[in-house]
């Protein structure tokens, strides 16, 4: 059985609180490899969201920004080399012609990857928040 393997039965036992903070990356999964690898690409405004409970496309969904198409660009291809290296798969890489916003799909990961003009139009921390926020009250 490979590491990632282990790691996705061990996840699949463990139970999800709906009001905790975002676990942190558990050393040597692939969250971790991800989240590590945005940052020392110099990704700004990294946001990752549990999706366990919530959606079975994967176990986190990680939203970044580049400052620019050639930045983004270069840092969807680089994670996805270092995935593939780290014996996690290939990699599905969508978007990166115009690189203004570049999905990842790494399998438990998915990481979006944005310019940050993109990346607040859509606005997708929002969006997948809808059971971690509080709820509106209806009196004013």
């Amino acid at each position: 059985m490979t590491q990632a393997q282990t790691e996705n039965a061990s996840s699949a036992n463990t139970p999800m609180v709906e009001d905790a903070p975002a676990p942190a990356p558990v050393p040597g999964s692939l969250h971790a490899l991800v989240m590590e690898q945005l940052d020392e690409d110099q990704a700004q405004d990294i946001v990752s969201i549990p999706l366990e409970g919530k959606s079975s496309i994967a176990d986190f969904m990680v939203i970044a920004s580049g400052r620019s198409t050639r930045q983004v660009a270069s840092i969807a291809q680089k994670l996805a080399e270092m995935v593939k290296k780290a014996g996690y798969g290939p990699v599905r890489l969508e978007g990166l012609p115009a690189a203004d916003w570049v999905l990842l799909d790494a399998g438990d990961v998915v990481v979006h990857l944005f310019r940050p003009e993109v990346r607040s139009f859509y606005n997708l921390e929002r969006m997948w928040a809808f059971g971690d926020a509080p709820p509106v009250s209806g009196t004013a």
